[in-house]
């Protein structure tokens, strides 16, 4: 029994550290905010159990939020009690209007929340001048003691996290398109096709889990001194090549699944397909465990698959005669993906490098448009106004 429980936490090592780093900030934080503000340390242990995350570039983004929140919402705060006194009307009146100052500063969504709780931390009973600069002060203390901690919540670096993770779900693409390649040499049915294209969906669910952290990594090392930015702008792309390897994967699987609605494959084209999808299956495979000098020595796995699609196309057209004309295009569809997973682990298409991917979500960010670009915005309106005055 007690080698039960300790394989439970032995298998999660990543998050007991995590929750243990956790607990450990908010500790510390309800002391240093005990010991420098009075009654300052439950407030501190709050605003550090929101801050942090599971690394130190996130923790700084939560801190950030906490930070513009709280001095937003002491001030709402302050001059609503002061207008209503403290009670029902006071907190209502905090809510919406630090909502509304939310959406007019273009603070994401986590600053936005983080907006009208703070104002409701500052706002809590016995509101004074002096009261509201403690809790401020207590919020700057935990929001700071997250972003320290959050440094030891992982073991990994970032650009590490980014390669763990593109190694498992391209792991879990190549497997899938093994098992594709002997359902269709085998003969699959339509029980089977769904069960690769659910899986197929579930690889493509994580791309904004990859995007989020390749994203991270590339963020991390601008402004991390030991930090390698050359690496992790590879990594970046590298996630990218992952997505759309992803996406080529599920597109595969649905044109499997569409053929065993129309009476399945044609029995002249199963072998080809089988081998092509095998050629790609070892082509992720050996991108991810290979080393990178493997394309200096004949002919390799990307090659080969793009070979495989070759045949294939031609095993198509030559039986076009014999074979339904959707089934051959469906399998032309087959071999264009195949290229493009090949493409995608050379990294040699023009579509990763020279489209430009955004860095992230708008509503991901602590404020949706730079404190820069709202500065010229406003100068732009009041002379625009000026001019039209005069």
């Amino acid at each position: 029994m007690l080698k039960r429980i300790v394989k439970l936490f032995a298998d999660r090592k990543i998050w007991v550290r995590q929750i243990v780093v956790a607990g450990i900030s908010g500790s510390v934080a309800w002391f240093v905010g005990d010991t420098l503000v009075p009654h300052g340390g439950v407030v501190a242990a709050i605003v550090s159990t929101l801050s942090i995350r599971i690394s130190l570039h996130k923790s700084l983004r939560e801190g950030f939020g906490q930070i513009v929140g709280t001095a937003i919402g002491a001030g709402v705060a302050l001059l609503t009690v002061s207008i209503f006194n403290f009670g029902f009307i006071a907190v209502g009146t905090t809510i919406v209007v630090c909502a509304v100052v939310a959406r007019a500063l273009h603070l994401g969504e986590v600053a936005s929340v983080n907006v009208p709780v703070t104002a409701l931390i500052v706002i809590g009973p016995g509101i004074s001048g002096s009261t509201a600069v403690h809790r401020l002060t207590s919020t700057l203390i935990g929001a700071g003691i997250a972003i320290v901690f959050s440094y030891f919540s992982h073991p990994n670096t970032p650009i590490d996290r980014s390669r763990v993770q593109i190694k498992d779900v391209s792991e879990k693409a190549a497997a899938l398109l093994a098992e594709m390649s002997e359902g269709v040499a085998a003969g699959y049915s339509q029980k089977d096709a769904g069960k690769w294209l659910a899986k197929a969906r579930l690889l493509v669910e994580e791309i904004p889990a990859i995007r989020a952290q390749s994203v991270e990594a590339r963020s991390h090392a601008r402004w991390f001194p030991t930090a390698e930015k050359d690496v992790a702008e590879e990594m970046y792309i590298e996630g990218i090549a992952t997505e759309h390897t992803l996406v080529q994967v599920r597109s595969i699987a649905r044109t499997l699944f569409d053929s065993s609605v129309e009476g399945g494959i044609a029995d002249s084209t199963k072998k080809q397909i089988a081998v092509a999808l095998s050629a790609a299956s070892y082509a992720i495979s050996a991108h991810v465990d290979i080393p990178d000098d493997i394309n200096d020595f004949g002919s390799s796995p990307t090659d080969d698959a793009r070979e495989a699609g070759s045949v294939l196309a031609e095993t198509l057209i030559e039986d076009g005669d014999d074979v339904d004309q959707e089934q051959i295009v469906r399998g032309l569809s087959i071999v264009g993906n195949i290229g493009l997973i090949a493409d995608s682990l050379d990294q040699n298409s023009p579509a990763l490098k020279d489209v430009i991917t955004p860095d992230e979500p708008a509503n991901a960010r602590v404020l949706k448009v730079s404190p820069l670009e709202q500065s010229m915005t406003l100068w732009n309106r009041i002379m625009k106004s000026i001019r039209k005055y005069f």
